[in-house]
């Protein structure tokens, strides 16, 4: 994180974070079941499937190569729109918030449009999946951002390899106390590993929880359940309003 980022970044409640994850599980379960296979809530999938257009074409290419773009211009879109407020980090978590509900809303928006959808290179499902692309972006950046010390909400790789070193460093910790007795060195890593842990899993467990939730919300109610990932969101901006 940059000394720019890290001035303009505040403390937040730890269920912000986790309540985000689920959400990101939520849309990246729902785009994945109704759009055709595709995954928004991080862009390492876009690049897979923008990437293997060039060995195999199939439908929905246009769709697969503007979703890096999208994802790639909401993180610059919410930048911008943090930089003003950089002394307010509190009201540029408000407005960020309240962007990626506004996306979601259009997401929801060319669902309702466009559904049930054909294939993904009709109109409306490039729509939704450029808004879908979008709001996850711009979650990815406020996150970075604006949230001090909290690891990504939607791109699980990162956490999952960190989680795996904090659970690996608390047995060798373990393993090295019980053989030679405690020393401050060991008991401070293994004091770190354990808030690493500690502070990782809830949000794997959280985006997890919201993949099953997106797919029971898809198979009740089709696409327009994603209008279920506004709420949580628009929440959050109210919070984060009341408090600036």
């Amino acid at each position: 994180m940059t000394d720019m980022q890290q001035a303009r970044s505040i403390a937040v409640p730890r269920p912000v974070p986790i309540v985000l994850s689920v959400v990101a599980g939520y849309v990246d379960s729902c785009t994945y079941l109704g759009l055709f296979g595709v995954f928004v809530a991080q862009a390492t999938g876009s690049f897979v499937l923008a990437g293997t257009e060039f060995a195999r074409s199939e439908p929905g290419a246009l769709a697969k190569m503007l979703a890096i773009p999208s994802f790639f211009l909401a993180g610059m879109a919410v930048t911008a729109l943090v930089h003003p407020w950089r002394e307010r980090p509190r009201v540029a978590l408000t407005w960020s918030l309240a962007l990626e509900c506004l996306l979601l809303a259009g997401f929801l928006a060319a669902c309702l449009a466009g559904t049930p959808f054909r294939a993904l290179d009709a109109p409306a499902a490039i729509v939704a999946l450029l808004f879908a692309m979008a709001a996850m972006g711009a979650q990815s950046a406020l996150v970075r951002l604006l949230m001090r010390g909290v690891a990504s909400t939607n791109v699980m790789t990162t956490n999952t390899t960190l989680l795996a070193i904090s659970a690996a460093e608390l047995l060798l910790g373990w393993r090295e106390r019980a053989k030679a007795g405690p020393s401050p060195a060991s008991t401070a890593a293994s004091a770190q590993a354990r808030r690493d842990f500690a502070a990782l899993l809830p949000l794997g467990l959280g985006f997890f929880g919201g993949t099953a939730l997106g797919a029971v919300g898809y198979m009740s109610m089709g696409l327009p359940c994603c209008f279920l990932a506004i709420l949580p969101v628009g929440g959050l901006a109210l919070w984060s309003l009341r408090r600036a």
